[in-house]
């Protein structure tokens, strides 16, 4: 069994030794190694090893350094040597056999006392062995001394591990009353300014409707639909985003043409395009089809082509293009405008799952900053990729990867994996 001694900045794959990186392998105060260098002095044994399970080295303590070695055989040889007992010393059976698995490490090793590590759980999480190359018998104090210490720390690695978990669960379940205390805070604010317009001209239009002319009610009722609509789409946005993160989205897929989903997006924004005097203009072959949720990618398309005539000019040289295309195995789709463009930060930060206030259209647009996240969302669903490309001041493209059509599907293995993805 050859055996190299590494330096800790030689050891590649440290990522993997979880229980070792939480007794601060590679911090300051290095617990492990202290576990280490108590036990070497009270058995009075120039060297230490200590192994854990599922871990790519076993550490090594010698009286000049602390080193790693990257062996896996030694683990599995270890494995065979505790069978019945806890404890192996000089009067146990397996005792030659330790010193011989030793043996690569030291010329000569003369004395040796390995000890199983245990969880609380009594399930094994590995091996420390102690040895010298001096002949000496260990007494009973001392055997009891390791077996208590090594009690001690696994239980103080057991509670360190409880408080790292729940330390974890605190940071997140912060985080996520923080995300929702910000999120109805913006609705709170997103929804209480339209009801008070609505609420206030509907008052004038119930009280004081012989006052006006027909103008006046013309633009009251204009007011009332505009605002109504709005919050009508804010409401959605709030309602899909809720049931996105509650569960309640399914993913049934089928094949269809791309164009029937782009079709009834320009349906829907022409007006709005036409009112912002943006041109909305749908290049979507009509053969082109994908594999897809079509619910989820009408909600998707919709939401980006609606961002993107949010952000157009409307000095009548705006444009909004519709564009897709076969990338193997995949459609690309890409929804291109001509407006105001993003700055890097803004690119940075657009899909991150929180939610925030987002900027005003060019016509003075408001949102809740929900769309966005929803598409990300959508997308990953459907197993595809979404991707930004923008200059600030030269428009914006988003590209949207979506699997292209498939031939043969087993509807009954479609079926049940719809019935798994539930988000």
């Amino acid at each position: 069994m050859a055996i190299q001694l590494l330096e800790l900045q030689q050891a590649e794959k440290l990522s993997a030794c979880k229980i070792s990186l939480s007794l601060g392998l590679t911090a300051e105060q290095n617990l492990l190694e202290q576990f280490l260098q108590f036990n070497r002095k009270l058995m009075q044994a120039s060297t230490a090893l200590l192994a854990f399970h599922q871990e790519p080295y076993v550490w090594h303590r010698c009286p000049e350094k602390f080193q790693a070695i990257d062996s896996s055989k030694i683990i599995k040889s270890l494995n065979t040597l505790f069978v019945n007992d806890d404890l192996i010393d000089s009067q146990h059976t397996q005792y030659q056999t330790l010193l011989a698995f030793l043996n690569p490490l030291k010329r000569k090793v003369q004395t040796a006392i390995a000890f199983h590590l245990r969880h609380p759980d009594q399930t094994s999480l590995g091996y420390i062995i102690l040895f010298d190359e001096t002949a000496q018998e260990f007494s009973e104090l001392q055997k009891q001394l390791l077996k208590d210490h090594c009690v001690s720390f696994m239980q103080q690695l057991e509670l360190k591990f409880s408080h790292d978990e729940l330390k974890e669960l605190y940071e997140q379940e912060a985080a996520l009353n923080f995300s929702k205390t910000k999120f109805f805070s913006i609705i709170s604010h997103d929804l209480r300014a339209p009801f008070h317009g609505l609420l206030g001209f509907s008052e004038i239009l119930a009280k004081e409707r012989d006052t006006l002319d027909e103008s006046s009610i013309q633009n009251i009722a204009d007011y009332l639909y505009e605002t109504s609509q709005s919050t009508y789409n804010l409401l959605e946005s709030l309602l899909n985003w809720a049931m996105a993160e509650g569960g309640r989205f399914v993913y049934h897929p089928i094949n269809f043409k791309l164009k029937q989903i782009t079709n009834i997006v320009t349906d829907i924004l022409k007006s709005l395009a036409i009112k912002k005097n943006i041109q909305l203009i749908n290049e979507v072959d009509e053969n082109l089809k994908i594999y897809a949720d079509m619910h989820m990618i009408t909600s998707l398309i919709q939401n980006l082509v609606s961002n993107a005539l949010k952000f157009t000019d409307i000095d009548g040289s705006g444009k909004v293009y519709i564009g897709a295309k076969s990338e193997g195995d995949f459609v690309a789709i890409t929804i291109k405008d001509s407006g105001l463009g993003m700055t890097e930060e803004q690119i940075q930060n657009l899909f991150q799952p929180r939610i925030t206030a987002s900027f005003k259209g060019t016509a003075g647009e408001k949102g809740a900053g929900l769309g966005l996240t929803l598409c990300k969302r959508f997308v990953d669903l459907n197993q595809g990729q979404i991707s930004v490309s923008s200059q600030e001041g030269d428009g914006t493209t988003f590209k949207v990867l979506l699997p292209a059509e498939r031939e043969h599907v087993d509807l009954c293995t479609e079926q049940n994996k719809s019935k798994a993805k539930l988000v």
